[in-house]
Parts: structure tokens; sequence; C-alpha cells
């Protein structure tokens, strides 16, 4: 936005000295024109570099963190070869991932219709009030219909639902609601929030690295710039999201325990069992105590616990275990992980924000096997190593063994609602309102240009 850059103040200076001779020879003026020229670089030169989004523990760029002097050195040479706008263009990422993004734009910009549309408010009390807004928005979208006809709008709304992959029912709900305020002005103000993304990376990434798109539902592995791996995932439900996070793979699990968060203890666990002693039996679930020795539930007097249980529950590992028969651990603070599941249906939804928080991994296996290989291919002479053939023989005999990993593979669990394919904007459903609320505090009293 030219305001961020005092655009109104350096083109009033340039109107008052085209209009008055006397005003041209005010050295104040120069010297005010001056200083935010200068001010405008070094804003520029920061926000194509860093970006304007916050930065935190997850995505602290400790390799470029530029300084003052950095900005300044970087104005001086601009200024000495006379080529501001090459100068300002090298701060950009070269990351792979942006680039793509930025080649997107102008297709998204071609096709954009940034008019003043109606804003459907939901919920609504006044039920005729919101079925008047449905009616106008769905005209403004080619869909002539009149609030009063109530079988043509039904219509309507079937035939919007249709086009758009929303349950087809004929009424007003969240989801179709929340398509039809959907404009490209909020469009336009996403892109410019995962643009900023990027900036929060590292310069380079590594060789080797798995990278989840938590709103895209994907996982892939990339291998000295070579897309090896690409799977579906099911990440963490809105009430329970699965966190951003750097970390590298240390080891795999066949067969595994799971061991269930606190989270979801006082959550779900504990109220189960509040109603029903036989809340743990019917799940599959084991009582430990401190010692490691199992507790039955009904020896166990509920109701004085609220915020936790002095216990350990537990899932057997097997086929009917939430982990699956294989996790890929990788250290964390939020106790998640990756994994196979025993609700491989899923994978099948196009809605996959349904773990409590874990990533659960459709390619596994070739997952797993990459790891394997790539572990024996940068083994030292001499040095024992797992093989693939071993991994298959523990999961035919469904054994639990722990696998280190000793090519600890980068693991980036992060959040892009938008991405660019072969010069296209792709938009993922904003599943956490991450998109939605940068959006809104970033581009606060933004005019729509």
């Amino acid at each position: 936005f030219p305001s961020d850059y005092y655009l109104n103040s350096l083109s009033n200076i340039r109107s008052g000295m085209n209009a008055d001779s006397l005003h041209r020879k005010n050295a104040a003026s120069w010297a005010r024109a001056d200083v935010l020229f200068t001010a405008a670089y070094l804003n520029m030169a920061h926000d194509l570099s860093l970006g304007r989004l916050n930065r935190d523990s997850v995505t602290l760029r400790s390799d470029s963190m530029q300084t003052d002097t950095f900005f300044i050195k970087r104005f001086s040479e601009a200024y000495t070869t006379r080529n501001i706008r090459a100068s300002l263009e090298a701060l950009e990422p070269k990351l792979r991932g942006y680039q793509e993004l930025k080649a997107a734009i102008p297709s998204f910009l071609d096709s954009a219709d940034f008019r003043e549309t109606t804003y459907v408010m939901y919920p609504n009390k006044d039920s005729a009030a919101l079925m008047k807004q449905v009616a106008k928005r769905l005209d403004e979208l080619g869909f002539a219909v009149a609030a009063e006809d109530t079988t043509a709008l039904r219509t309507a709304i079937r035939k919007y639902q249709k086009q758009h992959s929303i349950p087809v029912t004929g009424k007003i709900g969240e989801k179709t609601v929340g398509s039809l305020n959907t404009t490209d002005w909020q469009r336009f103000k996403r892109i410019a929030v995962n643009i900023d993304r990027y900036k929060l990376l590292t310069d380079t990434l590594p060789k080797q690295y798995i990278w989840v798109n938590l709103p895209g539902f994907y996982l892939q592995l990339w291998d000295d710039d070579t897309l090896a791996l690409q799977s579906k995932v099911v990440v963490g439900k809105p009430q329970t999201r699965t966190p951003l996070l750097t970390s590298k793979v240390t080891d795999m699990v066949t067969y595994p325990q799971w061991t269930i968060p606190t989270s979801i203890i006082v959550k779900e666990v504990l109220p189960g069992l509040q109603r029903d002693t036989n809340y743990l039996r019917r799940k599959g679930y084991s009582l430990i105590d401190d010692k490691g020795d199992e507790v039955y539930p009904s020896t166990v007097k509920w109701s004085r616990y609220s915020k936790g249980i002095p216990y350990k529950v537990v899932q057997g590992s097997g086929d009917d275990n939430a982990l699956g028969v294989l996790k890929f651990n990788f250290s964390n603070k939020y106790s998640v992980y990756m994994h196979d599941t025993n609700q491989r249906y899923f994978f099948s939804r196009a809605f996959r924000a349904l773990s409590h928080g874990c990533v659960r991994v459709q390619q596994w296996q070739k997952l797993a096997h990459f790891i394997i290989s790539n572990d024996s291919l940068n083994a030292a002479p001499r040095t024992n190593t797992f093989k693939t053939d071993s991994l298959t023989a523990w999961l035919t005999r469904k054994e639990k063994h722990v696998i280190p990993v000793r090519t600890r593979i980068p693991v980036y669990l992060r959040y892009f609602g938008c991405v660019g394919e072969e010069g296209k904007m792709i938009f993922f459903e904003d599943i956490y309102n991450e998109d939605r609320m940068l959006s809104e505090r970033y581009f606060a009293n933004k005019p729509v240009n």
C-alpha cells in the first residue's frame, strides 16, 4: 500500500514545488522529501526482506535478523549504483514457494473483482433480513433471484452449494455463508499475508526436509530440490489444533502404544469416566499408576478430579490403536508426532482437520522406507543400520521396535492458506482462521485498491 511508504506526503511536496517556483527553493521541503524518500526505501527493504508479520520462537530467523546497519548499507549501495529497484528485488526470498506464489499473483489480479459486495450476517435472528442479504449476494454473483421467491432462492442456494462443493441442502449454514462472504478482496489480503509467511523462513531450506501444510492437508518430502513424496494428511481439529513447529525426525516406532496427552484426558477421558467407569474398557484404554501398575477405574472416585488425574491413560499397540502401526517421533513441547492411523477412511474426505493435534500420514510406509534407505545411504562404512526388509518383517509380525534415525530429516509444520501452482493461485480453507485474523490486523482501514 503506497500509504505505508509516505506517498501522500511526497506527492504534496511535489505538487507544491510544481505550483510555486519559490517553493522549489525551500530547503526545508527538499530536506523533508529526502528524509521521506530514504525512510520509504528502508521500510520497503524491511518489508520485502522480513515481512510485516510478528515473529515468535517457531519462526524466528536467527540467521537473518537484519539490523538497521544492514539496510542502511543496502541503501548506500542502491544510491551509489542508481539502481533502487534491483536492490529491493534482491532482498526478496528465493524460496520456491515464495516465487511460485508471487508468479501466480498476475493471473489472480487479471480476473479479480474488487467491487464492494453484500456481507451476509450469520447467525441472524431476523430470518427475513438474512434471506434478503443472501439473495442480494447471490444476485451479485450472477444468480438472478429475489428474496420474496422462496422456491427460486432455495434452488439458487442449492446450485451455488453444488458449484462450491458444499453439502447441497438448499439451506443457509455456516459453510455456505462463509463461502458467500469470501470475496476477491479477502483473497487478496490472504495472498499478502501468506507471501509474508515465507519471509519468516530461513533464506534457504535444507537439502532434505518434510513440509506439512496444515490447511492444504498435505505432506511433501523434498530431496535435493526434488519432490520425492507427496501424501494426504489429517491434521488437528480447530478445537485441538496442530501446532506450528520446526523439528527433526529422531526415531520411528512400529506398533506403538499411545499415551493419551493430558489435554485429551481433561477434555474427553475424565468426563467419560465421570459418566461411566467402563469408558476406558470400551475405548480399549488402560489406566496406569506411577509405579507402572494397572488400576481398575471403578476403584477411583472420579468426581474429585477436574483439571487432570494422577494416572497415565494408555492404548495398547495393535491394528486398532489410534496411532496405527507406525509412529514418527520428533522433539517438540506439544507431544505431537506424525503417524499411521486406524481411521484410514479419513483420507478420502476433502476436509481433514479431524485429529487431536498429531499429523496422520496416508503414505507412511513410503516415508518410513525413504528415511531408512536414506539412513543407510549416509551411514559411515561398516556401521550397522536398519533395513527396509526388517521394517516389513516387524510390521508383518506385529512387533514393537524403536528405529533410531541417524540422518535426522527436518520437519516443518506450517500454515499457508494459499499457494501458487503453475501460475495459478490455489486457496485452501482457512481451517484455524489464521489468515482471517492476520488480515484483519494488518489491513485494518486499508482501502480496496
